[in-house]
């Protein structure tokens, strides 16, 4: 995950993060990739013609003090008369215990352009808004601590603001044909000021771009029945700020029983399970932590659900994209 901390305690971590000049923040980041589309690439808005509803949610490292409890919800669908697709998504993410909370909303566009009879281009355009909040009387600071009692004295920090708000704007485009895509996407265009303080421009704290980069396919079994089963190979390389990571893995799908395994380079192996339907989908995933945190953090369990809503079938021609659905 994106979220890639040093210290298990949410206390510890977000006085860290309080006191730095620059606070270098981080986006949550899901294991079910593909379970959240439109959260991955807003270029996948309306890659289905019909409606389509997408709930999920997160646990990180619950054996801790401080857990990371993430939730997401979104909507979006095809529509002719604008050549592309509609979306709109919410995202809720409660940093230790809900010291800090950070929420999302935003509506998606998404163009599709085919290219040639093989080959199809879908753009998307991301606009938004945020708010982050912080629960001060949660946090403990080094001038709060007697050497020998502990934590005895009133500290003489002086709070910033408990809420803020703020645009958010991102971009992607994707590149696919019958078994095969690409796609690229930018978060955070214009890096928004998170920061708790205002006074000074020391105290400003942008939060980085994040980039994003995937290339799967969707290779079936048997070409002439291609709904009996199919293996998914799949890479997907992020970055933000300094911080970098890669995955790597593969679905197998047979009727509706799909299994995955990811490698999240460093930090865990991500095992998936999902079940799928004409309409509705369950997914759910848990992440094996395999870096010098090692397990004993509980790993992370992430559940996802989706209902793909029956739509009347127009004449006008609509390519879809084949993709993992987890």
């Amino acid at each position: 995950m994106i979220k890639k901390f040093n210290l298990g305690l949410a206390f510890a971590l977000v006085f860290g993060l309080l006191l730095a000049d620059s606070v270098k923040a981080q986006d949550p980041a899901f294991t079910q990739f593909y379970a959240n589309p439109i959260y991955l690439n807003p270029a996948l808005a309306g890659a289905v013609r019909c409606p389509r509803v997408v709930m999920n949610y997160r646990n990180q490292w619950p054996a801790l003090t401080g857990t990371f409890v993430t939730y997401s919800a979104s909507y979006d669908q095809h529509f002719d008369a604008l050549s592309g697709g509609l979306g709109i998504i919410a995202t809720a993410d409660r940093a230790g215990e809900g010291t800090v909370n950070t929420t999302n909303a935003a509506v998606i566009y998404s163009y599709s352009l085919d290219v040639t009879d093989d080959f199809a281009i879908r753009a998307g355009f991301q606009g938004g808004f945020f708010q982050k909040s912080i629960a001060w009387d949660k946090l403990t600071f080094g001038d709060m601590i007697d050497p020998r009692f502990g934590f005895i004295y009133d500290t003489k920090e002086v709070p910033g603001q408990n809420t803020i708000n703020g645009l958010d704007f991102s971009a992607g485009i994707l590149g696919f044909s019958r078994t095969f895509y690409v796609g690229f996407a930018t978060h955070h265009l214009t890096e928004p000021n998170e920061s708790f303080f205002r006074e000074t421009d020391s105290q400003i704290s942008d939060l980085p771009r994040k980039y994003t980069g995937h290339i799967g396919a969707v290779i079936p079994f048997n070409k002439k029945y291609p709904d009996e089963g199919s293996i998914s190979p799949n890479f997907l390389y992020q970055r933000q700020g300094s911080f970098q990571q890669w995955n790597i893995g593969l679905y197998l799908t047979k009727g509706p029983v799909v299994g995955g395994m990811w490698y999240r380079h460093d930090d865990a192996l991500a095992f998936l399970f999902g079940l799928q339907a004409d309409q509705i989908r369950v997914g759910y995933s848990y992440d094996l932590t395999i870096s010098k945190l090692t397990n004993a953090t509980g790993g992370a369990h992430e559940i996802s659900l989706a209902f793909q809503f029956p739509c009347r079938q127009k004449r006008v021609r609509f390519r879809p994209l084949s993709c993992p659905k987890f």
